[in-house]
C-alpha cells in the first residue's frame, strides 16, 4: 500500500485508490510491452521479408516459376513467415489486453470520481486534494475530470 494512501480513515476509499494505481501500473506494463512486440514484429517482418526476397527471389528473377519454386523448396522461408506471423498474433493479444485493462482503469476511475463527494465530506476535503495531488504527481492518474 502506497505511503500516502495510509492516511485515509476509509478503508475502503483506500483499497479502491490503491486499486486504481495497480490497474494503471498494469496498464502501463502491458502498453509497454504490445510496444516492445510491435517494434520487434515489425523489425522482423523487413529483415525476414528482406533476405527472402535477397536469396529466394532476386537471383530467379528471370522466371517468375523458377522463384515460386525456389520459394517452395527451403523451408526456412515458410518458417520465416510463420515467426513473423506469431509476432503479429501476439501484438494482437497484447493490445486487446491492453485495451481491457484501460477500459477498467478508466472504469474504475470514473467510479472514484463519481463518488468523491460522498466519501469526502467536510474537514477531509484537504486531505482529498492533497491525496489527488500525489496521485497526479508520482502515477499521472486526475481524479478531478471524468475525461481522459
Amino acid at each position: 500500500m502506497e505511503p500516502f494512501l495510509l492516511n485515509i480513515d476509509d478503508h475502503s476509499t483506500k483499497y479502491m485508490l490503491q486499486n486504481l494505481i495497480n490497474k494503471k501500473l498494469k496498464f502501463i506494463r502491458y502498453k509497454n510491452i504490445h510496444f516492445i512486440f510491435l517494434t520487434s514484429a515489425f523489425l522482423y517482418s523487413f529483415f525476414a521479408f528482406y533476405f527472402i526476397y535477397k536469396t529466394g527471389i532476386e537471383p530467379y528473377d528471370i522466371s517468375m516459376m523458377d522463384a515460386f519454386s525456389s520459394f517452395l523448396r527451403n523451408s526456412h522461408f515458410a518458417t520465416l513467415i510463420c515467426i513473423a506471423f506469431i509476432l503479429f498474433g501476439a501484438v494482437k493479444i497484447f493490445n486487446e489486453k491492453k485495451e481491457k485493462l484501460e477500459k477498467e482503469f478508466h472504469a474504475l476511475r470514473c467510479e472514484i470520481i463519481d463518488k468523491a463527494n460522498d466519501v469526502w465530506k467536510g474537514e477531509s476535503k484537504h486531505e482529498r486534494n492533497a491525496i489527488y495531488e500525489k496521485m497526479k504527481k508520482k502515477y499521472d492518474i486526475n481524479l478531478y475530470h471524468v475525461s481522459k
